[in-house]
């Protein structure tokens, strides 16, 4: 297939690495911690950074005009979730434009997405999805609902929320006697409990104990039942894709640097990529990261199309913990001690990978899921 980008496509992705190579590179990262510790800072978020990305039209350009955005879709959208994982950058993206807004533009009603799109396009509102199921089918909901009066009420402990700690809303999905349905749940409500979770990366994310949370029907976006669990699947794969566009960039950046490293690094008056063993290792990261970074878009071109991506999904996510996982241990070994030292950015592509690898499912859950959809297809 081709991977290509358009001309408008392209210019999306200048424009990311631009402002995030702006922002988000090295030394400014190194301040903004600096500045966050200072403060005593609870989360690692550049806001200056959001904003930028908001004032450039960023943030919505999976959503529709009417809803503030660009009207363009999810390729565009991991094409700048891309580029944010090649800066490791310190902000909510994907959990905001994927894991939660999408959904909303998909399954919510006009009232929905007048209420919550249009500030989340303009970076004035924070959005997420509770997609991380405690146990190993990730198409079950770790919450459950239960008819309330007009209403739900939703019961159960959401593990690892991405942004879960800053989000004004979440999209809950949650299981029923009558299947899947998804919810919009104010993250501030009373009956919400947020603990705080440090995620390798620094990042924080949140347990969310839901104690009979009350969503009226304005709360609703797919009612229990069978549409209720496509909806869950549909959202659920353009999650896992997102976050493996996140990962491709990551590993990249992660090779970029082992590359120039090599390259500069001189042992006995030559440079260490021209040692064997140097050359083999690096070129099997090579090889990791175009499997990682081709497998990821191979799945978004065709959740884009709105074609079936089960398998594809499943591969992607495959390569983006067991591959991903391999580049930055790659990296950091041939960079010797200079891959720990935390003045050098390569710690922070390692920890992100670390992070995000496991995310919504591992290697053997991929695995899983990718046999599972193998025995229902047709011989």
């Amino acid at each position: 297939m081709d991977f290509d980008l358009t001309e408008e496509q392209q210019e999306i992705r200048e424009l990311a690495a631009r402002i995030f190579g702006d922002l988000a590179g090295h030394e400014q990262q190194r301040k903004l911690e600096a500045r966050l510790a200072e403060e005593g800072a609870d989360e690692r978020f550049d806001r200056a950074l959001w904003t930028a990305l908001a004032d450039a039209g960023l943030l919505g350009l999976a959503l529709g005009e009417e809803q503030g955005g660009a009207g363009l879709g999810l390729l565009e959208a991991c094409i700048v979730i891309e580029e944010a994982g090649r800066a490791a950058a310190p902000v909510p993206l994907t959990a905001d434009t994927v894991l939660g807004a999408l959904p909303l533009a998909r399954f919510g009603s006009e009232e929905q997405q007048g209420t919550w799109l249009r500030p989340a396009a303009a970076g004035q509102a924070i959005l997420t999805g509770a997609w991380a199921t405690s146990g190993g089918d990730p198409l079950r909901p770790a919450a459950s609902a239960q008819r309330s009066g007009g209403g739900w009420r939703l019961e159960g402990i959401l593990p690892n929320v991405p942004a879960g700690m800053m989000a004004d809303a979440v999209v809950v999905p949650a299981r029923s006697a009558l299947g899947t349905g998804l919810f919009l749940v104010d993250a501030g409500a009373s009956a919400v409990t947020r603990h705080r979770q440090e995620a390798t990366d620094g990042r924080v994310e949140a347990e969310m104990e839901l104690a009979g949370a009350e969503v009226g029907p304005s709360g609703v976006l797919v009612e229990p039942g069978p549409a209720g669990d496509e909806a869950h699947r549909w959202c659920n794969e353009r999650a896992v894709a997102a976050v493996c566009a996140e990962i491709a960039g990551a590993c990249q950046a992660a090779l970029d640097l082992t590359a120039k490293y090599t390259a500069e690094r001189v042992q006995f008056d030559k440079p260490i990529a021209t040692f064997q063993a140097v050359g083999q290792r690096a070129a099997d990261a090579y090889i990791d990261t175009e499997a990682v970074r081709l497998t990821a878009w191979h799945a978004i071109w065709r959740l884009a199309r709105d074609l079936d991506a089960s398998a594809e999904v499943a591969v992607a996510k495959f390569w983006a913990d067991d591959g991903a996982q391999r580049v930055v241990h790659a990296a950091q070994h041939l960079h010797g001690g200079v891959g720990v030292d935390r003045d050098y950015p390569l710690h922070r592509y390692y920890l992100l990978v670390k992070h995000l690898a496991p995310a919504l499912g591992g290697a053997t859950a991929s695995l899983l899921r990718l046999g599972g959809v193998l025995a229902q297809a047709p011989a």
